[in-house]
């Protein structure tokens, strides 16, 4: 009986833990757009459209994850979702991008479930956020090909150092915990991969960062290659 009321516990503070970090980069997001001069204006019934669209096609690359076994254990797999979730927030803005963040999560969970105790969808999300923020609201400060260059580095060296950290103090901890795996066995899976990780520390060193670089990495490339292109039919721009 203390079992099962100390997992219930933990259950509702990893759903207060979320729910309170999900309205923080919520409103972010929006108050960062009082202080961007370059916002499109749309309709409301526009905006809601892009924003659907946007987060569909990005459910959808969620669902078409990989692994990459050569660099880290099977449960972190590398997705291409936030592309539209970049493209949208390069022509909304940043709320617009968390909005699109958190549907896409949702909608993957409509439709997929979860296999990792909702701790990787909310990893998802902030990990997420971590790149496409910074990169939106760099953006938007004055929008031209350099800054919209910038604001990408800067989401790629956001993503890659708030991915590792927040891995390493509290999503794999909290993983281990609600999955009912040992701490111990998840590095034991990265030991296996690269013999140089023996902690957590070299766990986030060796696996988690690069594979989040490489993620930040491609979606900037694939944003600088597609944005001009489907501005036009994408958002009628």
């Amino acid at each position: 009986m203390e079992t099962l009321w100390n997992t219930l516990v933990e259950n509702v503070k990893f759903v207060g833990i979320c729910l309170m970090i999900i309205v923080a980069l919520a409103l972010l997001a929006k108050l960062s757009e009082k202080w961007l001069p370059s916002l499109h204006r749309v309709s409301k019934t526009r905006r809601i459209c892009i924003i659907a669209i946007c987060s569909t096609l990005a459910a959808v690359l969620h669902m078409l994850d990989f692994p990459l076994p050569f660099l880290a254990p099977p449960f972190y797999k590398l997705d291409f979702s936030e592309l539209p979730v970049m493209l949208c927030g390069f022509y909304l803005g940043p709320a617009a991008a968390v909005a699109c963040e958190g549907i896409k999560i949702l909608l993957k969970l409509l439709l997929k479930s979860t296999s990792t105790a909702f701790v990787g969808d909310f990893a998802n999300f902030c990990v997420g956020c971590s790149l496409v923020l910074p990169a939106v609201i760099v953006y938007h400060v004055k929008k031209s090909r350099k800054s919209a260059i910038a604001g990408l580095a800067t989401g790629t060296v956001s993503i890659t150092v708030f991915g590792s950290a927040f891995n390493a103090i509290y999503l794999l901890p909290k993983f281990a915990q609600l999955y009912g795996m040992p701490l111990e066995a998840i590095i034991g899976m990265g030991s296996d991969i690269n013999s140089s990780i023996t902690d957590i520390s070299t766990f986030v060193l060796l696996a988690v960062a690069p594979l989040n670089l490489i993620k930040g990495l491609m979606i900037s490339v694939l944003t600088m290659l597609l944005y001009k292109r489907v501005a036009r039919p994408l958002f009628g721009k």
